[in-house]
């Protein structure tokens, strides 16, 4: 069916219908956000796209869904997707059979953004007592001259080179990234805390001895947020609370976005290809040649 003439508002292809779909947003030009169904067993490859729908209002991507026959669409077994309420009410509505499985990279990644707000505040915290000590320096009519630590920097330059390091596990650490991360931590505690928090959260989704130990891992993680008195944790907590069943969903068929991740590189690839998206409905329309 040639769907040029709609394709700015939706395109649809029941016909790449799986029982495992993802359903995320996508980002053409300019921040215009388009919802995304794709298909997980073409894997990136045609055949991939089950539908794309301008913007992402529920009731609109519903509407485009359910033009779908109900007999095809109750094929659908499992479905990825955020902790978007609009997402879940679109997977409940269209997809009825499907088992709703949280990305674990969406809770992983508001771990890691909790982890770099706490660095973040005592960045500018170094930031003022430094400008401070500028100040106070040049009242006296003295040059200044700052401290440093053991790894040569100074500790705003610590907080803003740690970036990184704390994205990644111990274990991928470079040794120059060990020492600087022996030193944060020590200056700063409450960082060492934060990651430890962030850690942990990431060890309850590898978990390999099933979904029993991994809910133990939980429950602990649930006992140290508490304790810490982290406010940035605490909310994630009760996020994670709130979306409990798609979470622990994961643990059936360790199931994520990562396809749907991919398939969006190749979204933005094909974008940066043709420089830019000047033209939204053949544009979307020479997507679908390719994925559809």
């Amino acid at each position: 069916m040639d769907q040029l003439a709609h394709a700015k508002d939706w395109l649809l292809f029941q016909k790449n219908i799986g029982k495992r779909l993802s359903i995320y947003e996508v980002a053409l030009s300019q921040g215009e956000l388009y919802t995304v169904i794709t298909n997980k067993q073409a894997k990136g490859r045609a055949g991939s796209i089950v539908a794309i729908v301008e913007g992402t209002r529920a009731d609109k991507v519903i509407k485009c869904l359910l033009q779908i026959p109900s007999h095809i669409r109750r094929k659908v077994k499992e479905i990825t997707l955020d902790m978007a309420p609009t997402m879940k009410l679109i997977s409940k509505t269209c997809f009825v059979k499907a088992t709703q499985v949280i990305d674990r990279f969406h809770v992983q990644k508001l771990a890691l953004e909790a982890l770099q707000e706490v660095r973040i505040k005592h960045r500018w915290e170094a930031i003022d007592l430094e400008n401070e000590a500028i100040l106070a320096a040049k009242k006296k009519g003295v040059d200044y001259i700052p401290q440093t630590l053991i790894t040569g920097d100074t500790r705003k330059q610590l907080l803003a080179r740690s970036r990184y390091l704390l994205y990644k596990s111990r274990e991928k650490w470079t040794i120059k990234q060990q020492l600087r991360a022996q030193v944060l931590f020590k200056e700063y505690p409450e960082i060492k805390l934060a990651y430890d928090l962030s850690q942990q959260l990431r060890e309850f989704f590898n978990t390999k001895q099933g979904k029993g130990v991994a809910l133990t891992k939980l429950a602990h993680w649930y006992k140290d947020v508490e304790e810490s008195g982290l406010r940035s944790f605490a909310t994630i907590m009760n996020t994670v609370k709130i979306n409990y069943d798609g979470i622990v969903n994961y643990f059936e068929n360790r199931s994520t976005n990562a396809s749907a991740e991919s398939f969006n590189a190749k979204i933005k690839a094909f974008r940066a290809q043709f420089r830019g998206v000047r033209n939204k409905e053949y544009f979307l329309y020479r997507l679908t040649q390719i994925y559809a």
